[in-house]
């Protein structure tokens, strides 16, 4: 096999999307597995919709998710003399025509085929004008496009998909295409041949959405006398109606810079967007970069679309649930070396970073992290559930109240007296924390329960978390005694 090369060609005309970046980290993939090459190109010749605001965009979401290019990136916009160029190229072989046909016409024509109830495809009427008729014509100042001469035949255009399957299309069923329009701007379908050819591309890789331009564009290719590349085409990420993922539609829920700002991982969301149309024999979920890079092809891609569990308005859900569960498996194994930096840039954000958890704390911090990760999601978590970790101004859970509290109310007592019993005690441990506990509610001929959980609400304001015991000593001594002394003068009984 030649040098593997395949390309990424976003047009900048609004955030980098997650249909987007998953067509970016296949392609990457694909590259990485062959050794080969991953060219990020931007399309950016629509220039009423293309900004540089876009552009920064695309580039900075492909380097939070780790999806790094060998060449590029090219701009479409740099090549339109070349575009154009192959256009007259075309025009002279004859593979390609004027055509003088108003909007009026055509439209009169689509509307006569309507009426008929039949398809409309554009009639060749231009096909065969003279060249005397065509140069009378542009003397006229008469507005034109050019057209692409597909074969006048009974034949086929086909190739063999690398996820699909063998596709064939027959002459007869493609019109005469346009390739340039009337003001002189070629159309994508030509652009993007030239700019193929150009890189060198082997493999097209990109979304279903692209297949019926397919056939067309390999007519480009032979008429350029250029070799045609490999082609998949993979499924398309549908909501739970089955409407295609979009930014207009769905909003920012489906922007990668929305799964940056709400806490995600990068590798987590790139092996959850993965999943989003791939699958190996063993219906495995979690990869390393480097297994993924190793299992990978483009055979286990599959035919039918694919589902993000869009759940706008889920208070429990930001987002797929199987997102949230791939991101919580690598916030929960990751060296907690490595987890440590990406915490503490959420907590400075929240304003909650003290400089001594770099130094004298950063054990503590550390191992508080190592604790209370065990029931997080996202970095965002550790904001919201480590607040009464990394502070003393945190929510008391209502429903915990109601449940632990309010339903005990000799807690009034009971938890300031624990706090005085904990003074007492020499060693601050789990082990003694959790007998001191015990022997009090024995005292009291209550449940340890009571105690406990009444210990938790006060202590962190959080309905659940890790063994609690555990938790007293992370929060610490002298903030538990604290908290818990205060219990009885909080309006809560």
């Amino acid at each position: 096999m030649a040098e593997v090369r395949v390309r990424f060609p976003p047009s900048p005309t609004g955030y980098l999307h997650i249909g987007g970046a998953r067509t970016a980290i296949y392609n990457w993939l694909f590259a990485r597995k062959h050794n080969g090459k991953f060219i990020l190109r931007i399309e950016d010749t629509d220039t009423e919709r293309s900004t540089q605001e876009s552009i920064d965009g695309i580039l900075n979401g492909l380097k939070w998710l780790g999806i790094f290019w060998d060449e590029g990136p090219y701009f479409q916009s740099e090549f339109a003399n070349e575009h154009i160029e192959t256009a007259d190229k075309l025009l002279a072989s004859g593979h390609a025509y004027k055509c003088f046909c108003t909007k009026e016409e055509l439209e009169s024509k689509r509307e006569a085929a309507a009426a008929a109830k039949g398809d409309y495809r554009y009639d060749r009427t231009c096909r065969n004008l003279t060249s005397e008729q065509v140069a009378a014509k542009e003397e006229q100042g008469l507005p034109y496009v050019v057209r692409f001469k597909v074969a006048d035949s009974d034949g086929t255009v086909g190739f063999t998909d690398k996820v699909l399957g063998r596709i064939e299309r027959a002459y007869d069923d493609i019109e005469d295409f346009v390739i340039v329009r009337s003001n002189g701007k070629p159309l994508y379908l030509l652009c993007n041949v030239v700019d193929d050819i150009r890189d060198r591309i082997t493999h097209v890789i990109r979304g279903q959405d692209g297949v019926t331009n397919t056939p067309r564009q390999i007519l480009i290719y032979e008429a350029l006398g250029a070799e045609v590349p490999e082609f998949a085409h993979m499924p398309l990420t549908l909501d739970l109606n089955k409407a295609k993922i979009s930014k207009r539609k769905h909003g920012e829920i489906v922007a990668v810079h929305f799964y940056q700002e709400n806490g995600f991982l990068p590798w987590a969301l790139c092996n959850f967007l993965v999943l989003l149309g791939w699958s190996t024999s063993d219906d495995r979920e979690i990869f390393s970069r480097e297994e993924l890079i190793e299992t990978f092809s483009l055979g286990r891609i599959n035919k039918s679309n694919s589902v993000f569990n869009y759940r706008k308005g889920d208070p429990k859900f930001i987002t797929d649930p199987k997102a949230l569960n791939i991101n919580a498996h690598y916030l929960r194994t990751m060296p907690i070396e490595e987890l440590g930096p990406l915490v503490k840039e959420e907590l400075i954000k929240a304003g909650l970073w003290e400089d001594s958890y770099d130094d004298e704390k950063k054990g503590w911090f550390l191992a508080t992290l190592d604790l209370i990760r065990s029931r997080f999601h996202t970095l965002k978590d550790f904001v919201k559930g480590g607040l009464p970790y990394f502070s003393d101004d945190y929510p008391l859970d209502p429903k915990s109240v109601k449940k632990n509290i309010k339903k005990n109310p000799g807690l009034k007592e009971w938890l300031p007296l624990l706090a005085h019993r904990f003074e007492e005690i020499s060693d601050f441990s789990k082990q003694e924390t959790e007998r001191v506990t015990r022997e009090l509610a024995e005292e009291l001929e209550i449940k340890p329960g009571i105690l406990i959980n009444g210990m938790r609400t006060i202590v962190t304001g959080l309905p659940a978390g890790p063994g609690l015991f555990d938790v007293l000593i992370a929060v610490g001594r002298d903030r538990v005694i604290e908290r818990m002394k205060k219990a009885g003068d909080l309006e809560l009984f």
